[in-house]
């Protein structure tokens, strides 16, 4: 049950010479194989946002250039108490941001406002150090041997394009501090979702994305921005290895109420997502808008692996969102 779309097994440059898409680069990959490469002003994106649950914790790391704005950001969901910590800064024109060509090579760096971000990249796995008043993280999130990400080039038109890894399912050790408390995260049950993307974006976008983790397995889905481009961002992981899915997914959600259960289904993929807490981002800079709707919770249902067999989703924890921007 193989997917129609082209896997990349060599490494690429995502733009031509003079900037356009390459058009030798749309596909997917089972590792981050993807050269930036990203020239130009006013439409470029780039960021990395790292999530890590934890049996106590949830957490979300951003940081980002959009050109004319770097925005960046710490958030900590305590989640007996639904208490939430966020501290989210701008800074003009992204000035200082460091964000590498690579996915999974060299530092990203941001910092703004008292918040201070540095993501070092290796072969072996990821440090993360981000603190801001209030609160310090740091984190270690191995690289086991044989594991796989989810890689996609996604090709609205030769000028506009996302390149995008989804690297779900990753082990995660560390600590978190809050005010004057402390918290472990332990490798043995807490996990990692990177979101890596480099790109031209049209103005006006709408996405959904869902990630789950547990022990063994793991879930990556997304829907809408990549509808009728020929590629989606779709995967189920087993044991590290990945298994694309090459349908269109259905999404049915309530938005006048985000914590209702979502659904998400296609020829391989019956998927239920009961929320435990909703997370609303909204960013208001004059012509330039988002609004962000991500709902954590747990996944059940089913999801058919290559071979043909379905693999059981329950007990998986992680988020689903709608997103919609105007940038």
């Amino acid at each position: 049950m193989t997917t129609h779309e082209r896997e990349i097994t060599a490494p690429t440059d995502l733009c031509l010479p003079g900037g356009r898409l390459n058009p030798a680069a749309v596909g997917w990959t089972r590792t981050p194989l993807h050269r930036a490469g990203l020239r130009g002003w006013g439409r470029r994106k780039r960021w990395e946002y790292w999530g890590v649950v934890t049996p106590s914790h949830i957490i979300g790391l951003v940081a980002s250039s959009l050109d004319y704005a770097g925005v960046h950001g710490i958030y900590v969901l305590d989640r007996a108490t639904g208490e939430e910590f966020a501290k989210d800064v701008v800074v003009p024109l992204a000035r200082g941001a460091v964000l590498p060509d690579r996915s999974g090579a060299g530092t990203v760096s941001v910092r703004g406002g008292g918040l201070a971000i540095e993501i070092r990249q290796d072969p072996g796995g990821t440090r993360i150090h981000a603190t801001a008043p209030g609160v310090a993280i740091e984190l270690e999130v191995p690289l086991p041997e044989g594991h796989e990400s989810l890689g996609v080039v996604v090709p609205w038109r030769p000028n506009r394009f996302q390149y995008t890894v989804k690297d779900v399912g990753r082990p995660a050790r560390g600590r978190l501090r809050l005010g004057t408390a402390e918290f472990a995260i332990e490798e043995t049950d807490s996990f990692a979702v990177l979101d890596h993307g480099r790109g031209k974006w049209p103005y006006a976008v709408t996405w959904n994305w869902a990630a789950g983790s547990g022990p063994g397995r793991a879930v990556q889905l997304g829907g809408k921005w990549t509808d009728g481009t020929g590629v989606t961002e779709n995967a189920l992981f087993t044991g590290g290895r990945l298994h694309k899915i090459g349908d269109e997914l259905e999404w049915s959600y309530d938005r006048a109420d985000w914590l209702r259960p979502w659904r998400i289904t296609g020829p391989r993929v019956e998927v239920e997502f009961r929320p435990f807490h909703e997370k609303v981002a909204r960013t208001q800079l004059g012509v330039v808008a988002s609004e962000t709707h991500q709902c954590f919770g747990h996944f059940s249902g089913r999801i058919q692996d290559d071979d043909g067999a379905w693999v059981d989703l329950d007990g998986l924890t992680g988020w689903a969102e709608e997103a919609r921007n105007r940038w």
